[in-house]
This record gives C-alpha cells, structure tokens and sequence, in this order.
C-alpha cells in the first residue's frame, strides 16, 4: 500500500489522520514542521505527501516549492484553512497536485488521496529512472548507464512488478503471479534464480545489491 508522510504541526489532527489513514491500509508517518518535511522528502521514498500550509520553520507553500526545486515528484496535497481563490492557485502553480480545504471529513479525504494516487496508476507507462537505469514501458527496454540491457520478457514483468510495488516486500508466490501468471506452478528456486539475472544487469554490485534486496524469509524489495 501507499506510503504516505503527514506534515501537520497540530498533534490531534495529526493523530487523527494517521489513525484514518492507518485503517485505510496506508503506510503513514508524522512530520511536525517544514525544515523536517523537506528532510523527509528528500531522504525517503513517498507516495503522496499530505502538507499543512501553516506550519512553523517554514510554511506549507515554502516546502512545497523547494520539494520540486529539488525535482521530487512525490504527490502533494495541500492542507489549509485559507479559503481564498488566490491560496489555491499558488499552491497549484507551485506544484501541489490538489487542494483541501479545513475543515474537511474524512470521506472527502480519503476520495481525494485515492484520486491523485490514481493519476500515478494511470501513468504506470512512461520511463522509470533509478540510479544508473531507466526502465522504458512504452519501448519495453531496460537500459544501464544509457545502453540497452537484454532483458528477458520474465525478467522484464519482474522488474515491472517492483518499480510499480516499490518499496513494499513481495514473496516469491506475488512475484510468480506477476510475471508467469496465476495458476502457474513456478518453484522457488526459478524465482530466484531470474531474481540474481536480473541483479547482475541493473546492480552495480549484484553481490552487494542497493536496489533490489532480499528481505530473509519474506521474499524481496525493490528500493529504486
């Protein structure tokens, strides 16, 4: 599920929107001010980022600006109580990709999170970037250090299936049902046998992987 970075510097609302979101599956964590929101940002991987306008250290439009100076593109939501038209356009132009209103309930919310997390679904084409790789959907290629890798179709689906799950742990029985399909009998061992394959081509070092790690008895994690 989603992982998603709560900046309210208002500890019960923080809590309350945790606690939400929790039951809504999410992965969820609290940043209190601006300066830690940008730390956060910059340093972990997000899905969405549900942002504050008015927060100590520096305002929620502030972050939301150095966020995309910085060419994050985590999804942002801005949180306000300021109403007028004029708030809203400058939180759009500065790159937030929607706008709530204080005070909202919980159902608009949650259909307003799901809204924005869908435009990332809906663009699942396109070229995926980490490290020294890009992954293109469109051309079906996967190139390291700018020069096409032979990627296998499996290896491929696999590779797919932890860019669109990223940072989630998959076992070998999801991956199987990515990439063969379900209802395939597939053995463990050919799983992770396309597993090291696929390491030797997108790792710089495929004994000493950064991107794709192996989570001991649970199955695997892509952190690209």
């Amino acid at each position: 599920m989603a992982r998603i970075l709560i900046v309210e510097d208002e500890a019960d609302i923080a809590m309350v929107l945790e606690r939400d979101l929790r039951v809504e599956g999410y992965e969820t964590a609290i940043a209190r001010d601006g300066e830690e929101a940008l730390r956060r940002s910059a340093g972990e991987r997000w899905d969405l980022i549900l942002l504050d306008v008015m927060l100590p250290r520096k305002d929620g439009f502030e972050v939301c600006r150095e966020i995309r100076r910085a060419r994050i593109k985590t999804r942002i939501i801005l949180l306000t109580a300021r109403t007028q038209e004029a708030e809203k356009v400058l939180g759009l132009e500065l790159g937030a990709d929607d706008y709530v209103t204080k005070p909202f309930s919980p159902r608009e919310l949650r259909a307003r999170i799901k809204a924005v997390l869908r435009r990332d679904e809906d663009q699942a084409g396109g070229v995926y970037r980490f490290g020294d790789c890009e992954v293109d959907f469109d051309r079906g290629e996967v190139r390291h250090g700018g020069r096409p890798v032979e990627a296998t179709p499996l290896e491929f689906k696999l590779l797919a299936a932890f860019i669109r799950q990223r940072g989630k742990v998959l076992s070998r029985d999801q991956l199987i049902e990515a990439a063969w399909g379900p209802g395939i009998f597939v053995t463990e061992r050919a799983v992770d046998y396309h597993i090291i394959n696929l390491r030797r081509k997108i790792e710089r070092l495929p004994a000493e992987p950064r991107y794709l790690r192996s989570v001991r008895g649970l199955g695997y994690r892509f952190d690209g």
